[in-house]
C-alpha cells in the first residue's frame, strides 16, 4: 500500500513537472512570438511613417572621394528630385556637386583600425570584416529609410550580405552595381584557392541572384554574369563627368603656371618644349607599372644615343595605392635625363585640366577579370586626350587601336608608341593629323552620347519609375 501511495506520487510530481516545463516552453514561446509581433509591428509603423519613396541610399566600403562613379549615381538622383544618402569611408574629398547639393547627405564610415602588422592575416581579417559589419548596419540604422539602396561591388565582404540583410529587413530595393568581381581582385595577392576568395565569389553568385536589380560597366561582364552565375544585369557605361572637357590653349597656358607654383612642376610652352604625358593609376597588382617604367627607359635610350629626334619627357602619375612606393624606389635609382617622372595628388578640379593639358595619356589597366574597363580613359576621352591603352579581353568596348586611341601588348610596343608619337615633336605634321583623328573618334563615339547623366536616365531612372 505504501509502495503504491510513492508510485503515485512519484506519478504526479513527474507529471506536474512535465506540464511545468511544457508551460515554460509555451510561456517563452508565446512571449518570443510577441516580441517578433511587437518588432514586426513596430518596423511597419516606422516604415510606413518614416519611409520615402524618393530617397536613395548611395553605398560604398571604399573612399568617397575616389569613387568616382557612385558619386556620378549621386549627383544623377539628387537632380531627378531624389534625397540622397551617400555612406562611405572619408579621404578624398568628395565632389563639389556632393558637398554644396542640399538633397545630398554624406554619411561617413569609420576606419577600421590597422592590425596587418600585430596579428595573423586570417585573424586581422576576421577582425576587420566584424568591425566593417557592425559600423554599417549601425550607419544603415541611424539614417533615413531609404526606398532603394545601390552599393558598389567590389567589396563583397561584408557589404553584398549585410546591404541584402538590411534591404530584406527595410522592405528596400536592392541594387548592386558591379564594377569588378571582388573574388578576382583579392584572387591578385591571396590565390584563387583561398577560403576568402572562395567565400568572395560564393557571396556574390548567391545574393547577386537575389539582387532587385543589378547593373555592369561592359557587355563583356554582362555575358559573364547571365552565363556563369545566371544573374541578369544591366550594362551601364561610364561617362565622363561634365568637368571633362576640352579647354583653350589660353586656359593650358594657365594651368601650367599653376602647375609650376603650386606642385613644383615646370613644364616650357617654348617650340623645344618638352613632351608631357600623364597617367592615373590605383597603384595596385592589377596595374604593372613596371611596363611604363622600361618603355621609359628604352625611350631615355633612345634620347641618348639621338636615334629620333626626340623631346625631354615630362610622365606625371596621378594617384594613391600601396604600390606607390615601391616603384618610387625604383624611379629614384634610375639616372635620367631626358625623363623626368613625378607623382601628384591633385585637388577634384585640376585633375580634368591636366588631363586635357598632356600630350598623351598612358593606361595601365589589365582587369583583375578581364571584365571591367578603366574609368580614366574614359576621363582622357572626355579631355581629347589620346591614350595609349595596355590590351586585355574587353578593351575594344573602348579603346579601338589606330581608331580612337592605340593599344600596346607589352612594354616594348608601348616604347614604339611614345617614340612615334613624340618623333620631331611638336612639329610632325602625321602625328597632329592622328590625334586630331582620335579626337573626331572619341567625341562620336558612344562615350559621348547623352553623358553621363543622359545615359544614367535612360538606364537607371526607369528601374525607379516601374
Amino acid at each position: 500500500m505504501i509502495h503504491l501511495r510513492e508510485t503515485l506520487r512519484s506519478h504526479m510530481i513527474s507529471t506536474f513537472e512535465q506540464s511545468r516545463t511544457k508551460y515554460r516552453l509555451s510561456f517563452k514561446m508565446f512571449t518570443l512570438l510577441l516580441i517578433l509581433l511587437l518588432i514586426f509591428i513596430v518596423r511597419k509603423f516606422c516604415l510606413k511613417k518614416f519611409k520615402s519613396d524618393k530617397n536613395v541610399c548611395v553605398l560604398v566600403l571604399g573612399d568617397i572621394g575616389r569613387s568616382p562613379r557612385m558619386q556620378y549615381h549621386a549627383v544623377s538622383f539628387a537632380r531627378e528630385g531624389f534625397t540622397v544618402d551617400i555612406v562611405g569611408y572619408p579621404g578624398s574629398s568628395p565632389m563639389k556637386e556632393i558637398v554644396e547639393n542640399p538633397r545630398i547627405q554624406i554619411h561617413y564610415l569609420r576606419p577600421p583600425s590597422e592590425l596587418r602588422n600585430k596579428l595573423p592575416f586570417f585573424l586581422c581579417y576576421v577582425i576587420k570584416v566584424m568591425w566593417q559589419t557592425a559600423d554599417l548596419l549601425w550607419s544603415l540604422l541611424s539614417k533615413r529609410i531609404p526606398d532603394t539602396l545601390i552599393m558598389q561591388n567590389p567589396p563583397a565582404i561584408p557589404t553584398i550580405p549585410v546591404c541584402w540583410f538590411y534591404c530584406v529587413l527595410m522592405e528596400t530595393q536592392f541594387i548592386i552595381d558591379w564594377h569588378n568581381y571582388a573574388y578576382s581582385l583579392m584572387a591578385l595577392s591571396l590565390g584563387k584557392d583561398h577560403i576568402v576568395v572562395k567565400v568572395a565569389r560564393a557571396i556574390e553568385v548567391t545574393f547577386g541572384r537575389r539582387a532587385t536589380n543589378n547593373f555592369c560597366v561592359t557587355k563583356a561582364m554582362k555575358e559573364d554574369l547571365e552565363k556563369r552565375w545566371a544573374i541578369h544585369a544591366k550594362v551601364l557605361y561610364d561617362r565622363p563627368a561634365d568637368d571633362f572637357h576640352l579647354i583653350t590653349v589660353e586656359e593650358k597656358n594657365e594651368f601650367l603656371c599653376k602647375l609650376a607654383e603650386k606642385y613644383a612642376l615646370s613644364i616650357s610652352d617654348s617650340p623645344r618644349r618638352s613632351g608631357f604625358i600623364v597617367s592615373s593609376t590605383s597603384w595596385t597588382e592589377d596595374e604593372d607599372f613596371s611596363v611604363l617604367l622600361n618603355a621609359l627607359q628604352e625611350y631615355e635610350s633612345a634620347c641618348e644615343n639621338e636615334e629620333l629626334n626626340l623631346p625631354d619627357l615630362i610622365c606625371v602619375i596621378t594617384g594613391k595605392g600601396p604600390l606607390r612606393d615601391f616603384y618610387m624606389a625604383i624611379v629614384d635609382l634610375k639616372k635620367w635625363k631626358h625623363v623626368q617622372v613625378r607623382t601628384l595628388w591633385l585637388e577634384n578640379e585640376d585633375y580634368p585640366k591636366i588631363l586635357a593639358t598632356a600630350d598623351l595619356g598612358v593606361c595601365l589597366h589589365t582587369s583583375s577579370s578581364g571584365l571591367d574597363l578603366p574609368m580614366k580613359v574614359v576621363d582622357m576621352f572626355g579631355c581629347g586626350l589620346p591614350v595609349c591603352a595596355y590590351n586585355f579581353n574587353c578593351l575594344s568596348e573602348l579603346v579601338r587601336h589606330n581608331e580612337n586611341g592605340l593599344v600596346f601588348a607589352d612594354e616594348n610596343e608601348l616604347a614604339q608608341q611614345l617614340k612615334m608619337w613624340f618623333q620631331d615633336f611638336p612639329n610632325n605634321s602625321a602625328q597632329q593629323d592622328l590625334r586630331e583623328k582620335f579626337q573626331e573618334n572619341m567625341f562620336t563615339s558612344q562615350i559621348y552620347r547623352n553623358g553621363w547623366h543622359g545615359n544614367w536616365k535612360l538606364n537607371v531612372l526607369p528601374c525607379f519609375q516601374q
